[in-house]
């Protein structure tokens, strides 16, 4: 374990890291008021052990730590590596790759859907976490020997728990089971920041295109503001209060102050006069009469004939993956399993590892080729071939 403070300890250390063939990442970090999260610490594991990059650490060039994250002969393995990669990311402007994700894969090893690391290392390497730095503020300096030891056991672990689920998913075969959410996490929509797209993270049970396009406008503007002033959303002005905004759509400071829950000091600071201003600016283009409201899961509707259906589908696929050992969301979405029963022909189950696991039993029952039975002495659901067909 070897903490790297300098740009000469890490051009040495990454010598060693160019020879490897996997490497485990985690990032200790800090975002509590900012808009970026502040790097503190980066962790590597790999076959020697572990080494510690702090990126406080004054004048460090880190080009060539980012030249091993683009390395595609190095597999980058991450544990719920979103917040770990959003960080490299901002740091090189670049993606790691390839990557590997335990938590993803661990869907395959009928681990559950979001497993967490402490739980995988208890289940893989029989070891239990010492978590007490968990909470720490790691933006102090000196980091203390307690604090790096609990940082470098993050990737030490995490290097056994890989090589562990990578043989089980050889073994069985299961590696394009992952495939796509692994290609899903690198993908550089989950990082490239748009602000247009902030009103979607916002929650509210409102459709009319007026506050649609009201609360787009909006988000857009605290986005570029948090942005710029590297602050958090709620800090310029909360949710709530947004969505408040939107649905009144105030066009004077007199209207803007009668906002439900609207601060004074906001109502007569600068905020004031850009919230006007951005809605002002909406109002002369003109509104964009397609905006809709998305939701994930209740997108697609199905009629009242196929919602019985839907239901036991759902029972078919909750079957199949305790079968399998596999979390039923990496087989199909219960958005995507109503979008099979609108088109079964165009669907990820329709082919593939998931036709084998789950759709072709599933187009089986749907063609009523296929009957539901429990025997009581085995404890036991079984599948029959409907002969009245």
């Amino acid at each position: 374990m070897t903490l790297i403070n300098n740009t000469k300890q890490l051009q040495d250390a990454c010598k060693a890291l160019k020879k490897q063939k996997v490497i485990a990442i985690d990032c200790e970090f800090i975002r509590e008021k900012t808009y970026y999260p502040i790097p503190c610490l980066i962790q590597i594991g790999y076959a020697s052990g572990a080494i510690l990059i702090d990126p406080l650490a004054e004048d460090m060039d880190m080009q060539v730590f980012f030249e091993i994250l683009q390395n595609n002969k190095i597999l980058k393995v991450f544990h719920s590596g979103r917040q770990d990669i959003e960080i490299l990311y901002n740091l090189s402007g670049q993606i790691p790759v390839p990557v590997f994700d335990t938590q993803i894969a661990a869907q395959a090893c009928g681990l559950g859907e979001s497993v967490s690391y402490e739980n995988l290392v208890r289940y893989y390497c029989n070891t239990e976490l010492d978590k007490s730095c968990r909470l720490t503020n790691w933006q102090m300096r000196p980091l203390t020997e307690e604090q790096l030891a609990y940082a470098a056991g993050d990737v030490t672990h995490l290097l056994v728990c890989y090589e562990k689920i990578a043989s089980y998913l050889q073994e069985t075969n299961r590696q394009a089971w992952i495939k796509e959410e692994m290609d899903d996490l690198i993908d550089l929509k989950h990082y490239a920041i748009n602000p247009e797209d902030a009103w979607q993270k916002i929650r509210h049970n409102i459709h009319s295109s007026k506050f649609l396009n009201a609360l787009k406008t909006l988000a857009s503007w605290r986005e570029k503001r948090a942005m710029r002033q590297n602050v958090s959303r709620q800090t310029i002005i909360k949710d709530e209060i947004l969505v408040n905004i939107a649905t009144a759509n105030p066009k004077n400071a007199e209207e803007l102050r009668q906002v439900r829950g609207m601060r004074a000091d906001i109502a007569h600071s600068v905020l004031a006069t850009e919230i006007l201003q951005a809605l002002a600016e909406l109002k002369a283009q003109g509104l964009d009469k397609t905006l809709v409201k998305i939701d994930r899961e209740k997108e697609v509707s199905l009629p009242s004939s196929g919602q019985s259906l839907y239901e036991i589908l759902k029972l078919l696929l909750k079957i199949k993956s305790i079968e399998y050992g596999v979390v039923t969301h990496l087989i199909t979405s219960e958005k995507n399993l109503r979008e099979y029963i609108i088109n079964p022909k165009k669907n990820i189950i329709s082919s593939g590892w998931r036709y084998e696991v789950f759709g072709k039993i599933a187009a089986e029952f749907c063609r009523g080729e296929l009957a539901i039975t429990y025997n009581p002495e085995q404890q036991k659901i079984h599948f029959l071939e409907n002969k009245n067909q």
